[in-house]
């Protein structure tokens, strides 16, 4: 009998089963643009949020933090001015130092974030200004709920996993996919993974599926 494929973020795909670990809400009613000339945005999530609060801003260049963030940026009909080609965080700053020194940058963010930004640039006397847009919270779930055993699951975010071991025990016989370096280090030591090859939610699937 195939493995069974968990995919626990909000978006259902095929050949996978829909277990939505996480659900946004807006905490703002605006986005204040009047000090800003380039936004930074580190999830399709935060774009989305923007483009529900105000269309203006598709007026500035954006920095597209992973290839579904600058995806999302694109469909909705923003200007993606910069897409780095690595996630560490740590990389992502010393590019922004190099590249956007001189820039206004806003950086529209959910309440949590798993790196402070904002600390590191202020090393460079880069000021980057941040407005809070969204909030990630918890979909409630029963111990019936759980995985099968031998289930494959794909974390999405560092947010995913809190979420699942808010809920449920880790079952030896899982294994996790994680969609790229700076979900994996939020695991616990115990669990089993492999990283995907691309920061897509299809990669993961692509490879939950070599494992199968």
């Amino acid at each position: 009998m195939p493995r069974a494929i968990y995919l626990l973020s909000p978006v259902k795909r095929e050949d996978t089963i829909a277990l939505p670990m996480i659900e946004f809400k807006l905490v703002v009613d605006k986005i204040d643009f009047s000090s800003c000339d380039t936004l930074m945005f580190t999830s399709k999530q935060a774009v989305k949020s923007a483009d529900i609060l105000s269309a203006a801003w598709k007026n500035f260049p954006c920095l597209a933090i992973g290839a579904a963030t600058a995806k999302e940026i694109k469909a909705l009909g923003g200007k993606v001015a910069y897409q780095p080609s690595s996630f560490y965080a740590e990389i992502l700053s010393q590019d922004i130092i190099q590249k956007f020194k001189e820039r206004r940058l806003l950086y529209l963010r959910p309440k949590e974030v798993s790196f402070d930004s904002k600390s590191f640039l202020a090393k460079a006397d880069i000021v980057l200004q941040e407005q809070i847009i969204y909030e990630t919270t918890c979909k409630a779930y029963t111990i019936k709920e759980k995985p099968i055993k031998d289930a494959i699951i794909i974390f999405t975010s560092p947010s995913t996993i809190h979420c699942f071991f808010k809920y449920f025990v880790w079952d030896a016989s899982y294994t996790a996919i994680v969609i790229g370096e700076s979900t994996k280090v939020h695991l616990p030591e115990y669990v089993q993974y492999e990283v995907a090859d691309t920061t897509l939610i299809s990669s993961c699937i692509e490879k939950a599926k070599k494992l199968i």
